[in-house]
């Protein structure tokens, strides 16, 4: 009962609210910084799992996104990108794996970081020759894929996020909903 009026009160919450957790984060304040690390962590660690299709892989990427956003939230020049901001450090975390043949072992302690319980597994495993053609499309086209289909950005947020101009997005998004056609009637 008491996580449902906590979760009711986010929701509720208005913009200046937040701005006023991100300064106090920005100054060190450890409970501002649990509230942001607990109000995106759902929102990561979903975003990390339809990059890397395993939960292990996702909360490492999570940790990392965190640890990282925790050492340098300092640098976060405007206040309303922090969603823009951390998933941005998240996709180059997944970047930065993806390109090292050899994970790097992160260790850090797991009990800071929960597992979202409440993701249904079921339902990812319905969807995944959808998650398997996704893997196979370009990384130009993959992740404006993935942040509009599945996190409901914005073709101005993933701009923004991608540093890169929204007709670029538009096109990359028409593009990679062709070739994702494509691959799942091939597959039939």
């Amino acid at each position: 009962m008491g996580e449902l009026l906590s979760l009711k009160r986010i929701k509720f919450r208005n913009k200046d609210s937040d701005k006023d957790i991100l300064k106090k984060a920005i100054k060190g304040d450890k409970n501002a910084i649990e509230t942001l690390v607990n109000e995106h962590k759902e929102y990561l660690y979903k975003t990390a799992f339809l990059y890397t299709k395993n939960e292990q892989d996702a909360v490492d990427i999570c940790q990392e996104t965190v640890y990282k956003a925790i050492m340098n939230i300092h640098k976060l020049n405007n206040l309303d990108y922090f969603k823009t901001w951390i998933t941005r450090i998240l996709i180059n975390n997944f970047n930065d794996i993806k390109r090292d043949k050899h994970k790097r072992e992160i260790i850090y302690n797991i009990d800071q970081f929960e597992v979202v319980e409440d993701i249904s597994y079921e339902k990812l495993e319905e969807k995944l020759d959808l998650y398997n053609a996704i893997d196979l499309l370009d990384e130009k086209f993959k992740t404006p894929i993935i942040l509009q289909y599945f996190q409901d950005m914005t073709i101005k947020e993933i701009s923004e996020i991608l540093e890169c101009n929204e007709n670029t997005i538009k096109t990359n998004l028409r593009r990679g909903r062709e070739k994702l056609y494509n691959i799942l009637m091939e597959g039939k």
